[in-house]
């Protein structure tokens, strides 16, 4: 990508990247604070144990840089970046719409969640973005 594809992002590829971003940073920060919960014997109980409450925390953590990852691939027009959301949001409408059916009271939020990840997949395939992630 050369600094004049890079001058012409769409505004929608950089809303999807920093909403990424925001979003790793926060699984970061929620996996850091449950380190530092590890001798709560009230969150022990609620992750199964030590080991349960350990293992979420570190599993959120690399979740997150992995979402800062691809987030930040997004913002340099990394395809790879591009394809790894659109896998990620296909299978965030299918969970939906199976909560939605298996669960009915959790529609609403379920709705929620399949409509912005369908935001997400036209804002990164537009012609605009398509555009942006040819190499």
């Amino acid at each position: 990508m050369n600094s004049t594809s890079l001058n012409r992002r769409p505004g929608g590829v950089t809303l999807v990247a920093v909403l990424a971003w925001i979003s790793g940073a926060l699984d970061i920060v929620g996996g850091v604070l449950l380190l530092f919960m590890q001798n709560d014997k009230d969150m022990q109980a609620a992750f199964g144990g030590s080991a349960g409450l350990l293992t979420t925390a570190i599993v959120g953590i690399l979740f997150g840089v992995i979402v800062v990852a691809v987030a930040n691939g997004l913002l340099r027009g990394r395809n790879i970046a591009r394809l790894i959301v659109t896998v990620v949001q296909v299978l965030s409408i299918t969970a939906g719409i199976f909560t939605s059916i298996a669960a009915p009271t959790l529609i609403s939020t379920e709705l929620v969640g399949v409509i912005i990840a369908v935001i997400v997949l036209i804002l990164l395939w537009t012609r605009s973005a398509s555009a942006y992630f040819q190499p």
